[in-house]
């Protein structure tokens, strides 16, 4: 999972401006501010959960998201926002935008589904990211909905406010702000993360609409999507995939293969072209998670080994201790 450091960038500024530190904020980068506007540079998703929570620490800013996605300029999204400035309407841009959203996040994949008179705009965090840190992912929904709200009146000229906006996670205490915020009901410990609008808004033509400009900008995202997934080797988006489609069961091998638009075979064949079968990559995938759910020393053993589709916590002890040569109990031990 990487993030754009251009997007990192834009959040350092802001803390800054709420009195954190960027310069401590610099030092878990590693870069300073001119190498991040670099627009194909990206890092890990444990380097940018880091800055956040340090930024949230540092600032003492419980809505730190919402005000990163009020505070950010436009263009901050880059091509993305390009894309979404030259569709010919709401519905076309999300569709633009749903499908070059790694070059953004590859961890906060964006889709699209109908209800009879809504349109679903869904962020599903990945259950890997969601172990390594909730209230990075917390955050980052909160400042890519506000963010979103903010484009879909820029891009119509109009004040469009949502029908309504759902998440995931438990109501905070002071949840009355996110619908000044976001000028709409907001409810709390729903199915999905999502953001609702009328499919009239969604209809909505774009005042800076330009078919011909569009096309090009669609050819140079495509190049640089495939770009990054060539860097990342096709292991690497197998394992996105995976991760994506974790509820929380893991998929199956067909799954994976129809969610790249693949036949099985020529799955496993690309696979096998990097030395790699499904079978080791999805068992690599399960030690990363399980090392992550590890840490969290609320999960049980017996509940770590459910979430990892084990038939039970003795297969999942054979697992762990094949991975870190220590049985579970004994790992956590030996981290406290």
């Amino acid at each position: 999972m990487t993030f754009s450091v251009r997007y990192i960038a834009n959040i350092i500024q802001m803390a800054a401006q709420q009195g954190a530190s960027r310069q401590k904020l610099l030092d878990i980068v590693g870069l300073d501010m001119d190498a991040m506007q670099d627009e194909d540079l990206r890092l890990d998703a444990s380097i940018y959960n880091k800055v956040l929570e340090t930024a949230i620490t540092q600032t003492g800013d419980d809505f730190l998201g919402l005000h990163i996605g009020n505070y950010l300029s436009l263009s901050a999204a880059g091509i993305i926002y390009q894309i979404a400035q030259t569709s010919a309407t709401i519905y076309e841009s999300l569709e633009h935008v749903c499908a070059f959203a790694n070059l953004g996040c590859q961890a906060l994949p964006f889709s699209l589904h109908k209800h009879s008179d809504l349109l679903e705009i869904r962020m599903t965090p990945s259950e890997l990211w969601m172990a390594q840190s909730p209230i990075s992912v917390a955050h980052t929904i909160d400042a890519v909905t506000m963010f979103s709200i903010r484009e879909f009146q820029t891009l119509t000229l109009q004040k469009h406010q949502p029908e309504k906006v759902h998440f995931t996670r438990p109501r905070p205490p002071k949840f009355t702000e996110y619908e000044k915020f976001y000028g709409c009901p907001v409810r709390f410990e729903q199915p999905t993360n999502a953001i609702f609008l009328s499919k009239k808004v969604a209809t909505q033509k774009i005042v800076t609409s330009d078919y011909s400009l569009l096309q090009i900008l669609l050819q140079y995202a495509t190049a640089r999507l495939e770009k990054i997934q060539h860097h990342q080797g096709f292991s690497s988006i197998v394992k996105n995939a995976i991760i994506n489609l974790v509820k929380p069961q893991f998929p199956t091998l067909h799954q994976v293969a129809d969610n790249l638009n693949l036949s099985v075979r020529t799955l496993q064949r690309r696979l096998k072209e990097e030395g790699l079968t499904f079978k080791m990559v999805m068992d690599e995938l399960k030690k990363q998670f399980a090392l992550d759910y590890m840490h969290n020393l609320t999960l049980s053993i017996s509940e770590i080994a459910y979430l990892l589709d084990y038939a039970d916590a003795s297969a999942f002890n054979r697992s762990f201790k094949r991975w870190t040569g220590k049985s579970p109990k004994r790992w956590r031990e030996t981290v406290k």
